[in-house]
């Protein structure tokens, strides 16, 4: 009898999956039988090494994975995919999973002494429009093109920084709590369409996303010494947890927010 992937002939849509969660993700679910397009935006250099990577990844696995070095918040490249994605696979519906990698953000601080290089109402737009309500606009074009599947999965990443005080991450931190905000709606207002919606909030991890935050050395530190289980979490952590969501015993799991992290927001 020959075994068959659990997702074999369906698709996930990677949105910012160069580095970090979203690459972790691909890979655990190209070894899993699903296809996957990957949309980013890197140098060509940066470009032609993850090409490279995800065809070997493709051979490995006999799956088709897709990279788009592309602005996946900008409308029209977003429709142009959709368009160029909905007519390559025929109209069906094949997407099981819409997965929100996306980092993006303005790292300012709300106030200095001078006034100058503080947060702007252009900081705050970019910032949440990248890192939250972008998913409202893909969701929104994936149905209406019909392309998910029956009990399709949409899945975003929130951090612990939208409930505590990190040095300059106020735009990041208002723009997470505005997608944990979204998802509850959305987790009710697509229902009817068969989706199941829902955010982790991974533990702190070493992702080129972090190094960029003021103090993450700190951020790392504390992480390490304080988690339960005597470690941090490691972006493999966070892509089986995508992987578990994914599955068919996940379908009742619906606007949920799933810790990934060890136990770390325990303490």
């Amino acid at each position: 009898m020959t075994y068959q992937q659990p997702f074999t002939d369906e698709w996930g849509i990677i949105l910012g999956g160069s580095s970090g969660f979203g690459l972790a993700t691909l890979e655990k679910l190209a070894a899993s039988g699903m296809n996957v397009a990957v949309l980013y935006r890197e140098t060509a250099a940066a470009d032609r090494k993850i090409r490279e990577k995800l065809d070997k990844l493709s051979t490995e696995h006999q799956v088709e994975l897709l990279p788009y070095n592309t602005n996946a918040l900008d409308e029209e490249s977003r429709r142009g995919f959709i368009r160029t994605f909905a007519a390559e696979r025929g109209g069906r519906a094949v997407v099981r999973l819409l997965l929100h990698s996306i980092a993006r953000g303005n790292l300012k601080p709300l106030v200095t002494g001078d006034g100058e290089n503080v947060l702007s109402h252009e900081d705050l737009a970019v910032t949440t429009y990248a890192m939250s309500t972008s998913l409202l606009d893909w969701t929104r074009d994936l149905v209406h093109e019909g392309l998910f599947v029956p009990e399709g999965r949409v899945i975003g990443l929130t951090s612990g920084g939208a409930h505590r005080y990190w040095d300059g991450y106020g735009a990041v931190s208002m723009a997470k709590s505005s997608l944990e905000s979204l998802s509850i709606y959305m987790a009710v207002e697509f229902a009817k369409y068969g989706l199941r919606t829902n955010l982790i909030q991974a533990g702190i991890t070493a992702t080129p996303s972090l190094e960029r935050i003021p103090g993450s050395e700190q951020l790392l530190e504390h992480a390490a010494r304080r988690n339960p289980l005597g470690r941090m979490t490691g972006t493999a952590d966070v892509a089986n947890a995508i992987y578990l969501l994914c599955t068919k015993e996940a379908a009742w799991i619906n606007g949920a927010l799933l810790h990934v992290d060890g136990g770390e927001h325990c303490l």
